[in-house]
């Protein structure tokens, strides 16, 4: 079981993040050339560092925690280790980078329930009045905005 740690780790961080794709539509595996260009400059960052750490003896793999194989000196292991951690770091941030619209997708399909306390309350009608003193029309917050089936351009 030991060989396989490092494997089952970095499964298990796959298959945590892998429903940020399928359920809350991150849209990563779907930009492969925009994924490929995130990942490839983190991988020939970290796989140099490694290979001059492990040169220099600041740090070394245990043969026990990996199957053993290797790839210009690293465990197999670490190559994937650099894919798959940047992947899902990756996967999370487009997913908190749509907090918004994720939110929204969940009211309308009843997952959520919307908070009307969050919403600002229009100022009362004597209040509301222009600076001659005339009176000015009150548009609620949401006014403007294109509703769930609207599309913009139109």
């Amino acid at each position: 079981m030991d060989p396989l740690r490092y494997l089952l780790i970095l499964a298990a961080c796959v298959a945590v993040t892998l429903p940020l794709e399928l359920a809350l539509g991150a849209r990563v595996y779907r930009q492969p050339r925009r994924l490929l260009a995130t990942l490839l400059p983190v991988l020939a960052v970290f796989v140099i560092w490694d290979l001059i750490a492990t040169a220099r003896g600041h740090w070394w793999f245990s043969t026990r925690y990996t199957t053993g194989g290797t790839l210009a000196g690293l465990p197999w292991e670490e190559w994937l280790f650099f894919l798959v951690v940047p992947l899902c770091a990756l996967l999370t941030f487009e997913v908190l980078g749509q907090g918004s619209r994720l939110r929204r997708r969940a009211e309308r399909a009843g997952l959520l329930r919307r908070d009307r306390r969050a919403e600002p309350a229009l100022v009362p009608e004597e209040q509301a009045a222009g600076p001659d003193g005339s009176p000015v029309r009150q548009v609620p917050p949401t006014a403007g905005r294109p509703t769930a089936g609207s599309r913009r351009g139109r």
